[in-house]
């Protein structure tokens, strides 16, 4: 591959999310040139809840990211195990985690992300790509302004896809999303509350769980909680032919929801803040071709049932900076580097994201006698000091919470 000189090496960033503003940071950091691409009209703000382990806070640090961050939750935290009827038992949240995660909310890690970037990052919203072709030298895309529909033709020495789930580039470069994206076989509500629900005082979560579906409210010390509907369905397509708020009264119906469920579907059918979607990662054999590459949810998403999404997201882009750094001049090395170093955590984080949806959404009966000895062994380890540090001494925990650079 041709070498390119460190000042006019010039990169598009396609996705203004998480992984898309720290991919940026992290070229510029490099000596590159980035370019970055939105196809919403401006920044989306608001946003579910996210878990950040150390491994994402690590490289959020060195990316200027992390001093805009603190944790929500309250440690330490109450969560409660619920039914409809309102009857409570202790639960086990996120805060009794051993060398756990900070919870915030998604929109607060891009506003801070966002407002790291360097000044001279040029962005462009109601911008998508329409057209990528490679040669030798560079990457020729083809970029529509989707508020005029006017287009125009640029090169680029490399261009990152950082657009999610349903990638444009991943389509463009690599082939149809049903290729490469695993189902299974499972929809998630998240969304934000304006305020706490009815009998939970802020500062208290809790967990409903039925066979097939789930309702989870995630606590924060600061600010109203959030909540996550988790069910099973046969037929993913069909679930986005009605509005999200009747397919939840349907799927956790007929029986009355309960105040709290109650409360927090009104609240989804007064909001277009909030994610609704089908639970599915990306797995590809290569997340680079050429001079293009993929990052975060386009690449390796790992649900959110793994929670590890924005952690990985941040850090893999950090990593990409680095490698593009350290092999400045040999692109197609630095890529190859780059993933040999960061798969094999992924497939880690991936499996995880597998087995962790009994703990969300138990649907067989064999499934819910596992979650429920699952959850008592959780809370006899949480409960000792002693299990507690061997667990955050484990594998699982080390590679959530170490330097994804250094591992």
């Amino acid at each position: 591959m041709t070498p390119v000189h460190p000042s006019s090496r010039r990169a598009l960033v396609v996705g203004l999310g998480i992984s898309g503003i720290a991919t940026a940071i992290a070229l510029h950091k490099a000596g590159w040139r980035p370019v970055v691409i939105e196809k919403a009209p401006a920044r989306r703000g608001g946003g579910y809840f996210i878990a950040m382990f150390g491994a994402g806070r690590i490289a959020a640090d060195r990316l200027g990211i992390l001093k805009g961050l603190h944790n929500r939750i309250p440690v330490p935290s109450v969560n409660h195990q619920v039914d409809r009827a309102g009857r409570r038992r202790p639960g086990v949240g996120f805060a009794d985690i051993p060398n756990g995660p900070w919870m915030m909310l998604r929109g607060d890690v891009e506003r801070a992300a966002f407002d790291a970037l360097p000044d001279d990052v040029e962005i462009r919203y109601a911008t998508v790509p329409e057209a990528i072709e490679q040669d030798a030298d560079g990457v020729t895309v083809t970029l529509r302004d989707t508020a005029n529909q006017a287009t125009r033709t640029e090169r680029f020495d490399l261009v990152v896809g950082a657009d999610g789930l349903r990638s444009t580039v991943r389509t463009l470069v690599f082939g149809p999303p049903q290729q490469y994206l695993h189902r299974l076989g499972y929809m998630i509500a998240a969304f934000a509350l304006p305020s706490a629900l009815p009998g939970l005082p802020r500062g208290e979560g809790a967990i409903l769980t039925e066979p097939g579906r789930s309702f989870w409210v995630f606590p924060f010390h600061d600010r109203p909680p959030t909540v996550l509907f988790s069910y099973h369905t046969d037929d993913v397509d069909a679930e986005f032919a009605k509005p999200p708020a009747q397919r939840i009264r349907e799927v956790y119906g007929p029986e009355p929801l309960g105040d709290l469920m109650e409360a927090a579907v009104q609240v989804l059918e007064s909001t277009d803040e909030y994610l609704f979607d089908s639970v599915e990662q990306s797995r590809l054999d290569s997340w680079h071709r050429g001079r293009v590459v993929l990052v975060g949810d386009a690449a390796w998403c790992v649900t959110l049932y793994a929670g590890m999404g924005a952690t990985s997201g941040i850090a893999g882009a950090e990593l990409l900076g680095i490698m593009l750094r350290r092999h400045s001049g040999d692109l197609d090395t630095a890529l190859t580097a780059w993933e040999q170093k960061l798969r094999p955590l992924i497939d880690v984080f991936q499996k995880t994201g597998v087995t962790n949806r009994i703990v969300f959404t138990a649907t067989t009966r064999a499934e819910r006698v596992r979650r429920t000895l699952m959850m008592r062994l959780r809370r006899t380890l949480f409960g000792s000091a002693r299990l507690s540090r061997l667990l955050a001494r484990s594998k699982q925990m080390r590679l959530r919470n170490e330097d994804m650079a250094a591992a």
